[in-house]
């Protein structure tokens, strides 16, 4: 393997990781290309879309090379962005080999999540957090903790079984429903619609749409429209899954 495909091989996986958790699509074309300048490969080209790299590299030359990669939407992961951030600054900088280089890229793919403990009780507060913010009650930011809770639970249960991101909202949307009808079955003083409003936040689609609008602002139209896309869906999905409950609950003589 010749040095512009090792060079052209190690920043796209780098892109390719970065894509994967998260990050903007200009932030990936920029590292990508910075490292491969780093390395005076000037003659290149790379286009990235919210779920793909194009690249290629000395392509008038003996060294020619080129990498395709799809890259399916993940959930975000912060710290593996920050991570490979860093890394790449010290790959650009000359400052680690391209050897150890490789072993520091697999470390920053594998920084695990939070933890389970840590994931519901962070929804916990956000989800009862945004239902107070919007006009609740305390007890309704109370119930919309539990709430929050369990929705945390059921995605972290939904992780197991490989159901597409469509189905995972539409259900999650459902069991939130549920747990709120359940809340307000029971008499409790409560606000229905404050309850459902601060616990659908975790399933909000607020990073990919303002992604989007980034991606719109810097001229990737294609990429901007496909992070729309999905936002929009995502959205679709959690007004059916709440709307399918409330349908049934007016069905059944219920009055919200």
């Amino acid at each position: 393997m010749n040095d512009t495909k090792k060079v052209l091989s190690f920043a796209v996986e780098l892109g390719d990781i970065l894509l994967r958790n998260g990050a903007e699509v200009y932030r990936v074309e920029d590292s990508v290309l910075a490292i491969l300048n780093s390395y005076d490969i000037t003659d290149c080209d790379v286009y990235v879309l919210s779920n793909g790299i194009f690249a290629s590299a000395d392509e008038v030359t003996e060294h020619a090379s080129s990498m395709i990669r799809h890259v399916p939407m993940y959930p975000m992961h912060l710290s593996r962005i920050a991570a490979l951030n860093s890394l790449c600054r010290r790959v650009c900088s000359k400052e680690i080999s391209l050897e150890d280089a490789w072993i520091e890229l697999n470390n920053c793919k594998n920084i695990p999540c939070y933890k389970s403990l840590a994931m519901i009780v962070a929804t916990a507060v956000g989800c009862g957090g945004f239902s107070y913010l919007y006009g609740g009650t305390p007890l309704d930011a109370l119930c919309a903790s539990a709430v929050g809770a369990v929705l945390r639970l059921f995605l972290l249960l939904d992780e197991k079984t490989g159901h597409t991101k469509t189905i995972t909202n539409v259900l999650g949307s459902i069991v939130i429903a549920v747990t709120a009808l359940l809340f307000y079955l029971a008499g409790l003083p409560i606000h229905f619609d404050k309850i459902i409003i601060g616990s659908i936040m975790p399933l909000v689609p607020g990073i990919p749409i303002t992604n989007s609008i980034r991606d719109f602002i810097n001229g990737d139209y294609l990429s901007g429209s496909i992070r729309a896309i999905d936002a929009l869906l995502t959205a679709f999905c959690i007004a059916v899954g709440v709307g399918i409950v409330i349908t049934l609950c007016s069905i059944g003589g219920i009055t919200l």
